[in-house]
């Protein structure tokens, strides 16, 4: 796998700057061990443009989880991950280097499917992690996940920990998305609006489900979730699926539809629209945006207006449960500075007054993105306190939606 390390410096806002060589950092490893190829000299310098190979070995007992290149990003260090053991790097800015092990137990359940392409809209490519229980019976209901970061940033590699967890038991099995990030953060020449993004969505749930039994998956039975910028996709995903069409986004006045990014081979919008309807089931949006100032169309077009912005929030577009029943699930921590009680009490309350079930939990001392897994130390440390034990509470809110 290739990355690019110029993409992480312009999410950074840290020009590309012309160079001779940067510094790079080897991380110490525990419970493994990993060797780049060539050497890194012992001034710690490399020539701009050198192609590392990282090749990562697990002890005994243990398993690789990841192979990165660290830089730092707009919320402080930016992994970006391999789950292969072999890997490459282009060193085109200053970076630490590493390989993170876990116990093999963690991973002994599920069987995993790494990087499978469902659509290439723009510079890069889209693709998603399933994650599918052994020993299960029969098709399992599935579980798609998608990844928080400002809509600009992460992919779906950072939601790892949390597709382990509700995979386990065997009730489900687990998809974790990437999709487009929004403005230009990806490179892309024309910038991706708020809506692509809802596009990417719809189109890895549409191949998801022509892909399920492949996976061992229950295409009709699907519930969505997501933390932060993805809990603001997931509930717009589960709530607005009525507005999934051709008639594009904004280009004609008062009409604001979502065309997948992939529709299956002889399926028109309203086929998929159509299925997705009958399909979600429900959504567990944590510390997600709903509405408000946090939220914007990310829209170039000098046409974008306050009715663009309000076509992507999912508080405005909340269907009678007597129309459409998706239940909704939502966490948030006490000590989140991002996501504030009176943002969540407020979608709740839109949820409750058409009928919609709505459960709100807030827990006590938890900060924002503890639902995230990462090779730091201290993420792991959070979501092994906070993420496993609600990750739990999530699941048993799922098995109550999609087998009631």
């Amino acid at each position: 796998m290739w990355f690019s390390l110029c993409l992480a410096a312009c999410l950074t806002s840290v020009p590309c700057a012309a160079a001779d060589s940067f510094a790079v950092t080897l991380d110490p490893a525990q419970n493994g061990r990993y060797t780049v190829d060539p050497a890194v000299p012992a001034n710690g310098r490399l020539p701009a443009g050198t192609v590392l190979t990282v090749t990562a070995q697990p002890n005994a007992g243990y398993a690789l989880d990841s192979g990165y290149y660290a830089v730092p990003g707009r919320w402080g260090v930016s992994y970006h991950e391999s789950m292969t053991p072999r890997f490459k790097v282009t060193v085109t800015q200053d970076m630490r280097i590493g390989a993170s092990f876990i116990r093999q137990s963690e991973l002994a359940h599920v069987v995993v499917r790494q990087d499978i392409v469902y659509a290439k809209p723009g510079v890069k490519p889209l693709k998603y992690d399933v994650f599918t229980p052994k020993g299960a019976k029969g098709p399992l209901p599935i579980v798609v996940i998608i990844h928080g970061g400002g809509w600009v940033s992460n992919d779906e590699n950072i939601m790892r920990g949390l597709a382990r967890e509700l995979t386990r038991g065997a009730e489900f099995v687990v998809a974790s998305i990437d999709y487009r990030w929004a403005g230009k953060a990806d490179g892309d020449a024309t910038g991706n609006s708020m809506a692509n993004l809802v596009e990417d969505v719809y189109g890895a749930i549409a191949h998801i489900m022509a892909h399920a039994s492949t996976y061992g998956g229950d295409a009709s039975r699907i519930v969505l979730t997501g933390d932060s910028a993805g809990g603001h996709l997931a509930a717009v995903a589960s709530l607005m699926v009525d507005r999934i069409g051709d008639g594009g986004f904004g280009r004609t006045a008062g009409v604001f539809e979502f065309k997948p990014s992939y529709l299956p081979k002889g399926k028109a919008s309203a086929d998929v629209r159509a299925e997705m309807s009958q399909a979600i089931k429900g959504a567990a949006p944590s510390y997600g945006v709903f509405g408000g100032p946090l939220l914007s169309h990310h829209s170039d077009d000098p046409a974008a207006d306050d009715g663009w912005k309000a076509a992507i929030e999912p508080i405005r577009h909340i269907p009678p449960a007597t129309v459409r029943a998706v239940p909704q699930y939502l966490t948030r921590g006490t000590e989140d500075p991002v996501i504030t009680d009176a943002m969540c009490k407020a979608f709740v309350e839109g949820l409750v007054a058409v009928g919609q079930r709505a459960e709100y939990v807030q827990i006590g001392g938890a900060n924002h993105a503890f639902f995230d897994w990462s090779p730091d130390a201290s993420r792991q440390a959070t979501f092994k306190r906070h993420g496993v034990y609600h990750a739990a509470r999530m699941k048993a809110f799922f098995a109550s939606v999609v087998n009631p």
